[in-house]
């Protein structure tokens, strides 16, 4: 079947946003206390393999396993006293959750994760484990936004959307800054960085991160194939859907639209968007547990995947990847690294 790219109006309810340098250094210090400052990691398999010189963020070993916690904390620690009182009510396929879970209880603060019921298993149970409420919805007769909306004005909870959110985007610009700053110590200067990308709130605001820092450097998303929302709208120009019609193992990275706040960042940003299938993200988890010595689930390692399989051009140049997060349930995970 011919895949088909749905158009869709370029009409939005965002006010244009880009945190400044200034924003996420504030972030940056704000989310200190609570967020890890994760490594920044060398290969010399994966500089010959690619005959180039490339950096691994390793974010899966931040704390709830994935970058979601910088976004999850700059706008948790920004909530006034009234509303920590109310709560906070998120949806998520599972890392956005597991962080804002992870935040809520450090801080005190009650919190309701809608989850569709398809998601990952170690994800569902490490957000109850945190003690939130776990809403379990069905994707094809509930809307995730309109079950959120309702809990918001029956209990009062602020929203906390997984990407389409200033603070959030914000928080998630510091990884990006982190990456550029740590690349800047060993006295080197980014060339390329790539990163996963769903909604594009890690996309968006790791660009935004990095180019306060370093504005010359290139920078893509990379998505799994047939989940190609951010590529096909940066290609076209304009905001579109991809007409996904299979499945994917990278359960973290299926949205199709990109956000309607995030878009407009990646597209001043990003220098293209790439895609990855789910054999070379096997490749790439194998890759990482054999090489890195590093557990990463399937969103987590598309970057990985885009370079080992040679999806853009990085021979000579200096490059930074982001192994964006490492939840993934063990039996699944052991059927991918035994693969053949």
């Amino acid at each position: 079947m011919k895949r088909q790219e749905i158009i869709l109006p370029q009409t939005t309810s965002f006010a244009p946003f880009e945190p400044t340098l200034e924003e996420i250094k504030d972030a940056q210090k704000r989310i200190a206390r609570h967020a890890v400052r994760t490594p920044l990691l060398e290969s010399d398999e994966l500089n010959r393999h690619t005959k180039a010189r490339v950096f691994v963020k390793a974010e899966n070993l931040q704390r709830a396993g994935s970058f979601k916690l910088r976004g999850a904390l700059n706008r948790a620690l920004q909530l006034s006293a009234d509303e920590r009182q109310q709560g906070v009510v998120a949806w998520s396929s599972g890392n956005h959750g597991l962080a804002i879970s992870y935040v809520a209880r450090t801080l005190g603060i009650r919190a309701t994760v809608l989850m569709p019921q398809e998601a990952p298993k170690t994800k569902i149970d490490g957000v109850r484990a945190n003690g939130a409420v776990v809403r379990l919805y069905d994707k094809s007769r509930e809307v995730r936004e309109e079950l959120g909306a309702q809990i918001a004005a029956e209990t009062g909870a602020v929203i906390v959307p997984p990407y389409d959110d200033p603070f959030v985007i914000t928080g998630q610009a510091t990884l990006g800054a982190e990456i550029a700053e740590q690349v800047s110590d060993v006295r080197t200067e980014l060339d390329v960085a790539f990163f996963p990308c769903s909604g594009g709130g890690l996309a968006a605001g790791a660009s935004c991160g990095i180019h306060a820092i370093n504005p010359g450097a290139a920078i893509y998303s990379v998505e799994p194939e047939q989940y190609d929302g951010m590529a096909t709208s940066l290609a076209a120009g304009e905001r579109r859907t991809a007409s996904s019609n299979v499945g994917s193992i990278c359960d973290a990275l299926l949205v199709p639209t990109p956000g309607e706040l995030t878009y407009p960042i990646c597209k001043k940003h990003l220098t293209g968007g790439l895609c990855v299938s789910d054999a070379e993200v096997i490749a790439a988890i194998q890759f990482a547990y054999r090489e890195l010595k590093l557990i990463v689930e399937p969103g987590g390692a598309v970057a990985l995947a885009a370079i080992l399989a040679g999806r853009a051009n990085v021979v000579g140049k200096t490059v930074a990847i982001a192994l964006s997060g490492g939840n993934v349930d063990a039996e699944k995970y052991a059927s991918y690294i035994l693969q053949t």
